[in-house]
């Protein structure tokens, strides 16, 4: 059975995560859809063009949003990229007026598949578009916290000396400044990290809240990390390899938080999210995850304010 991902957004990071599709031979069909159909053309070449020696041979071309319909995963890469000094959600208001529109110009089209969101504010916007466009939480969902555990996995393996293949952690709540890490949880080499000679929880989280910036201010964006984690969980989903991987989910009432997308563990297969996996917390854990929900509630009902008045 044939597999097909439209893009919206052929800008830095949805160029990207069509580039890292191809490079994994994730599906095989790839279609980019942007506002200006000339950039999504000229990508969809560019991409074409680095084919010659792939590990698969994918079909690559730009299209409309009439291909969402019979797609199995429609990832959403709109907006504006970050400048230096901003935060993720200070690119609220934009944002939810971006989604606003999308969705409007994709209802009468349809999902047929998955929607995975990854524009910032991740969380805040998958929720947002989960709701204008009615669809089941556990199929309209966002990357969320992916990345921020792949950057801590990275800081892990670099504090301690391990391979980043023998870090077992997560980070939860939102996809920027106010996450969280369950340190109680974090393994390494199937050992507590605390037992792990090099191993700084401090400056775990500190590192992984600043990453993000620390590329933005060297280079302009960030697009290779989120590119990558995207095709991976794209991966994920059409092989049915059943994981679990931290996304932004829609939560009603598991881990205390209900009625906002908050990035926790979920159980992934073929169907999209197929669950959502509380694990064990601390008390000072549970409140710092709370804490971030707390940000994410807030932010979202400015969302819900700006929506109210489109």
């Amino acid at each position: 059975m044939s597999t097909k991902i439209t893009i919206l957004g052929a800008g830095h990071v949805g160029s990207h995560v069509a580039r890292a599709l191809v490079a994994g031979g994730v599906a095989d069909e790839i279609v980019l859809i942007d506002k200006r159909a000339d950039k999504a053309a000229a990508q969809a070449m560019d991409i074409a063009d680095a084919m010659s020696f792939p590990p698969s041979d994918p079909v690559v071309r730009a299209g409309d949003y009439a291909d969402c319909a019979d797609a199995d995963i429609t990832v959403v890469a709109i907006g504006k990229a970050r400048e230096p000094g901003q935060t993720r959600l200070d690119l609220l208001g934009d944002s939810v007026r971006m989604a606003h529109e999308l969705a409007g110009q994709l209802r009468p089209k349809g999902i047929g598949g998955l929607l995975i969101s990854i524009t910032n504010p991740c969380d805040i916007i998958a929720g947002c578009l989960q709701g204008l466009l009615g669809m089941d939480r556990f199929r309209a969902f966002g990357t969320g916290t992916l990345l921020d555990t792949a950057r801590l996995r990275r800081v892990i393996a670099e504090q301690t000396g391990a391979p980043r293949q023998a870090v077992e952690a997560c980070v939860m709540g939102e996809h920027g400044d106010s996450s969280m890490i369950p340190f109680s949880a974090l393994r390494v080499g199937g050992r507590p990290a605390a037992e792990v000679p090099g191993f700084d929880a401090a400056r775990a989280l500190e590192r992984t809240h600043a990453i993000g910036m620390d590329i933005i201010e060297g280079k302009g964006s960030t697009e290779f990390g989120i590119g990558q984690s995207t095709a991976f969980l794209c991966r994920v989903i059409l092989t049915g390899a059943k994981m679990i991987l931290p996304l932004s989910v829609r939560l009603e009432g598991e881990y205390g938080i209900r009625g906002l997308n908050c990035g926790v563990p979920c159980a992934v297969g073929r169907h999209g999210v197929e669950g959502i996996v509380e694990i064990q917390m601390t008390q000072p854990e549970r409140e710092a995850l709370l804490a971030s929900a707390a940000v994410l509630d807030k932010h979202t009902r400015l969302a819900n304010e700006i929506l109210a008045g489109l």
